[in-house]
């Protein structure tokens, strides 16, 4: 997802949809105060840099599989999705290999501005593509074909209506561990997720208007044979649609997921972002959504985003799929 490409109030408020949410084998997967998730996201990272160094050794080394050696199949991980939950993972695609990840469908309905306006956004085929250079780095190339905004003021004037494309995000993965150590209980990941977004059209209501960067510090712990937790920790840089000045904005979201059996999986998530000096408040959700693994390299999901607070989308129902070649 884990993070769709609308125009930046949309994607503002839609915590990047796109999207952002991700599954391993089934799903794996900001704070309601940013430095107590910081502080549990560094508890959990000092655990997890203490493991066992013979536990580690136990894995098969994949070090000598590069893009252009790629992985054989008889040595690839579980599929793992940066979809459909905003939680990024931290596990990457195995070298060599594409997934594909695309949100197939996806509704937004916002919640009324200062002035009461109401929009309905539309989105269609937003797809990340990822590419495994190594055992444990990637690139990613996000992208939004096409997506209508629908605007209705609320001084009872016109709706207007908005389409085309969206914006370009270049993302890259890096995992520092546990991309093939996730399978016991008290097993842990950790990656960074480094990311620029590029307009592509300014002033068609859906691509953003300005360039914006950051980066995301995805971690998840497996509590136990069904149950995995993902945390996110992330900073961007962004440019107010009426300023030339960029500022921080603070990520975070925590993922709870739980395999019902070995092709079915949910997930709970809370996410929010923090620092957007929207004159509404902070941007908070609640989401769930389901995954179903067809194949093993095929996952089909859908699930939904409820806004909490008044700056974020009251409603987010989505539906994708995932395909790894």
């Amino acid at each position: 997802m884990g993070r769709t490409e609308l125009s930046k109030k949309v994607r503002k408020n839609a915590l990047e949809t796109p999207s952002r949410s991700w599954f391993r084998g089934a799903v794996k997967g900001n704070r309601i105060t940013y430095r107590a998730l910081a502080g549990t996201v560094l508890t959990l990272i000092a655990g997890g840099a203490i493991a066992s160094d013979a536990d580690r050794a136990k894995a098969t080394d994949k070090s000598k599989y590069t893009l252009f050696n790629r992985t054989p199949d008889g040595l690839l991980r579980d599929l793992t999705t940066d979809r459909p939950d905003t939680t990024e993972s931290p596990f990457t695609v195995d070298a060599g290999h594409i997934q594909i990840e695309t949100n197939l469908f996806g509704y937004t309905r916002s919640r009324p501005d200062g002035d009461g306006t109401v929009s309905d956004t539309y989105e269609f085929g937003t797809t990340n593509v990822r590419v495994g250079l190594t055992n444990s780095a990637e690139i990613n190339v996000v992208w939004q074909p096409y997506g209508v905004v629908r605007t209705r003021p609320g001084d009872g004037s016109d709706a207007t209506r908005s389409q085309g494309v969206g914006g370009l995000d270049l993302r890259a993965k890096i995992n520092f561990w546990g991309n093939d150590n996730f399978d016991k209980p008290g097993d842990t990941a950790l990656g960074l997720l480094p990311y620029v977004t590029f307009p592509t059209d300014r002033g068609n209501g859906i691509s953003p208007e300005a360039v914006s960067g950051g980066f995301i510090v995805p971690f998840a712990v497996k509590l136990s044979e069904d149950f995995t937790l993902g945390l996110n920790g992330g900073l961007e840089f962004v440019r107010a649609d009426d300023s030339t000045q960029y500022h921080p904005e603070y990520l975070a979201s925590a993922s709870l997921s739980y395999g019902w059996t070995d092709q079915l999986s949910t997930y709970y998530e809370v996410a929010g972002r923090f620092g957007t000096r929207d004159p509404r408040g902070e941007t908070v959700i609640v989401a769930t959504g389901v995954a179903y693994q067809v194949t093993k390299n095929f996952q089909l999901d859908a699930g939904i985003n409820i806004g909490l607070s008044d700056a974020a989308d009251r409603l987010n129902p989505f539906l994708g799929m995932s395909v790894r070649f």
